[in-house]
C-alpha cells in the first residue's frame, strides 16, 4: 500500500497534485492545508472520501475505488493551542477514515493529521497526537492504524518517539527533512504513526512549490 501525505502551505501546491498522483500511483492521498471548496471529487483515479468543515483550510483524503470500500469517516477536534484560539485557524485536526480491502476483506483504519503550530508547546502536540490515536482506535477495535501528516515536531523527536511507542504505536521518518524553508526550522515535520503495520520505506519526494515536501509511504499491513 502506498500512501502520500503533502501540506499543500494555504492551498498553494494544489495544482501539482494530478501530476503527483499519475508520478507514484498512490493508493491513499492525505492532504493538510487544502482549500477545502476548492477540493475536485477525484484526483488521477482516486476519489475523496471527506474533508473537514470546520476551516476554509483543511484535512482531506482520496483513496483508489478499485482497491478499497469507505466503511466510515470521522474529523476529530483536538486540544487546542493558544495560536489556535486567538486566531481561530483549525479545530479539526484529524480525519480518519476507516477502509476494507476489497480483494482480501481486510479493514484498516488511515488518516490525515496536522498539530499545532510550531507556536505552541512540543507538549501540546504529543497530547494531539495520543489523542487523535486513541480516538482513531475507537473507530473499529484492533484494527491497523496508520496516520500521516504535518506533525510540526522539528526537534526532540527521541523523547515524542518513547511517548508514541509507551501508547503503542511505532514513529516513523522519513529518509530526509520535509521541511527547509527557514534555516531554524528545517527538519522532518511530515512523518507517521502506527500500528499494525509494517512500514518498509518513507520517501521525501521533491521540493514542489509547498514549504513542505511530500512523503510517500509504502506500508503493508503486519
Amino acid at each position: 500500500m502506498k500512501v502520500i501525505s503533502y501540506n499543500l502551505r494555504k492551498h498553494r501546491a494544489a495544482k501539482e497534485l494530478e501530476e503527483l498522483v499519475d508520478e507514484h500511483e498512490p493508493d491513499l492521498l492525505c492532504l493538510q492545508e487544502c482549500d477545502v471548496a476548492a477540493l475536485p471529487d477525484e484526483i488521477g483515479g482516486l476519489r475523496l472520501a471527506d474533508a473537514t468543515q470546520g476551516n476554509r483550510l483543511g484535512l482531506a483524503l482520496y483513496y483508489r475505488t478499485n482497491t478499497f470500500r469507505l466503511k466510515d469517516i470521522r474529523t476529530i477536534g483536538l486540544k487546542k493551542s493558544l495560536h489556535d484560539r486567538m486566531l481561530k485557524p483549525a479545530h479539526e485536526r484529524v480525519l480518519g477514515v476507516r477502509l476494507q480491502d476489497i480483494d482480501n476483506g481486510q479493514e484498516l483504519i488511515v488518516a490525515s493529521f496536522h498539530a499545532a503550530p510550531l507556536t505552541a508547546l512540543n507538549s501540546l502536540r504529543r497530547n494531539q497526537i495520543k489523542a487523535a490515536l486513541t480516538e482513531l482506535e475507537s473507530m473499529g477495535a484492533g484494527l491497523p492504524i496508520l496516520m500521516v501528516g504535518d506533525y510540526n515536531y522539528p526537534v526532540f523527536k527521541e523523547n515524542l518517539g518513547q511517548n508514541v511507542r509507551d501508547h503503542g504505536y511505532t514513529l516513523t521518518l522519513s529518509d530526509e527533512r520535509t521541511y527547509t524553508r527557514y534555516r531554524v526550522f528545517k527538519g522532518h515535520y511530515d512523518f507517521a504513526t502506527s500500528d499494525g503495520f509494517r512500514i518498509d520505506r518513507i520517501q521525501t519526494l521533491p521540493q514542489r512549490s509547498s514549504d513542505h515536501r511530500p512523503i510517500l509511504v509504502t506500508a503493508a499491513i503486519d
